[in-house]
């Protein structure tokens, strides 16, 4: 499973008062798939590195969630 969202599903009593949540999802950071650093990695520029929190490309996640459309490309 190499995907940077992950879903289960939890356990949804039948005494609970609210209507169940049946499938909950997760983000995974990208570093988890990678064994170790390849050398000459792309760089962000400085400024872009503080708004991304990461100095490589390959390492930036933007954190959206399931149900929200991605921006992607280069922090902003």
């Amino acid at each position: 499973m190499n995907t940077h969202f992950k879903t289960y599903h939890p356990y949804a009593s039948p005494f609970d008062p609210c209507k169940p949540i049946i499938e909950k999802a997760y983000s995974t950071p990208p570093h988890l798939y990678m064994g170790f650093q390849p050398p000459n990695l792309p760089q962000f520029t400085p400024l872009e590195a503080l708004r991304a929190g990461t100095l490589w490309k390959a390492f930036y996640d933007p954190w959206f969630g399931p149900l929200e459309p991605g921006k992607g490309g280069l922090p902003q």
